[in-house]
């Protein structure tokens, strides 16, 4: 029995979760719109690098039939990891080793955008569809946009990550803060503009951790590294504390202070970073959320069951789920669309509890004084 013959799903937010969603549901002949706030696809700049797993992201490209345009867009090497600690010290070094590159791959999150968007029928995607409302009519769901547009569906799934709009509609669960605050900076030019920390990175990742906090860097292939420290603080330390981020002198100024006894080298980054900084408070869903399922509303990734990435979970639980409704919605195995996603929501969220709570351990470890050797027993 095919549940969703002759309905039209409409996926809210392009993020990869959402678009490999949308390619794994077109393969079965699947109706389907992705709509997306940003006005384009370069419409802003994308974070850190991201690797993928196995047993989920790769999982997920491999089902989508895209794991030769994947092979053809990653980073060999970039998966390559330093820890360092306060004073630049390099404690372990991949680099030195003979480490498998293909272990969990690393891409940009462009080049994955670029991918998962060839991979789609033209017009798939509607930007500059900024999500305001939903309104059940009859059968459908009516969805309105900032730009003032409306759009129906049959269902509706929320791919719009942390800050969701859509999740109030089926849970008023909310998420708790973690304790960690995030800044985060990016320098272009890397090479040239911040030559000490280039070569430092040399094409990979740097985990610095000292005084129970944690410096992370990623180089990107574009000749950019993107960077973000991880910090102890009150829950709206980022709006009270009185440091404009997009200042840098004084995001400068509040980094000497709160990482004074690190080594000089650390503040290079501030120095050459393009501003505005991004303060990032961590937050995660209770580990034993659950709501009722709708007939019509479900969601993935962030907006389902947001996590600090201290754990590099999240991009790839957000493919894992896409992969997983997918099946669910295409199979033969359920009366209708609402048993569908009662199997899917109850999988989904026993495999995030599990992977939120070793995330919630990882936050704690790593910005702790026994940091580094914590990782030294992770990375073995």
């Amino acid at each position: 029995m095919n549940i969703i013959k002759n309905k039209e799903i409409a996926i809210v937010g392009g993020g990869p979760g959402g678009l490999t969603l949308a390619r794994l549901l077109q393969m079965s002949g699947v109706d389907v719109k992705v709509y997306e706030r940003d006005i384009s696809k370069d419409a802003r700049s994308q974070g850190a690098t991201l690797d993928l797993h196995e047993e989920s992201g790769l999982a997920a490209l491999r089902k989508a039939g895209l794991m030769e345009a994947f092979r053809a867009n990653y980073r060999p090497g970039a998966d390559k990891l330093r820890i360092m600690d306060k004073n630049a010290q390099i404690i372990i070094d991949e680099h030195a080793g003979t480490k498998d590159e293909t272990d969990r791959p690393e891409i940009d999150r462009g080049p994955l955008q670029q991918i998962l968007l060839d991979s789609l029928l033209p017009g798939t995607v509607i930007w500059d569809s900024h999500f305001i409302s939903l309104a059940q009519q009859n059968d459908a769901v009516k969805l309105d946009f900032k730009n003032g547009t409306s759009a129906f569906a049959d269902i509706v799934i929320a791919a719009d990550g942390a800050n969701s709009k859509i999740r109030p509609y089926i849970t008023h669960v909310k998420p708790f803060y973690a304790g960690i605050t995030a800044v985060e900076g990016a320098i272009y030019h890397s090479e040239t503009a911040s030559p000490k920390i280039h070569k430092l990175l040399s094409g990979g990742k740097i985990f610095a951790m000292g005084d129970e906090k944690s410096l992370i860097l990623s180089a990107k292939g574009d000749g950019s590294l993107a960077f973000y420290t991880g910090c102890k603080t009150s829950e709206y330390w980022y709006r009270d504390g009185g440091i404009n981020f997009s200042d840098k002198a004084q995001v400068i100024a509040w980094f000497k202070e709160e990482f004074s006894g690190w080594d000089t080298v650390w503040l290079e980054l501030f120095e050459n970073a393009n501003a505005p900084f991004v303060p990032r408070p961590q937050y995660c869903m209770p580990l034993d959320q659950t709501w009722e399922t709708l007939p019509n509303l479900t969601m993935l990734g962030d907006a389902a069951h947001l996590m600090p990435p201290y754990a590099g979970e999240g991009v790839n639980m957000a493919m894992l789920d896409a992969l997983e409704l997918s099946k669910c919605l295409t199979g033969d195995n359920f009366p209708d669309v609402r048993s569908a996603i009662a199997v899917y929501e109850k999988q989904m969220r026993i495999r995030a509890a599990e992977t939120a709570m070793d995330t919630m351990e990882s936050t704690a470890a790593l910005h702790s004084p026994g940091a580094i050797s914590f990782l030294m027993e992770v990375i073995g």
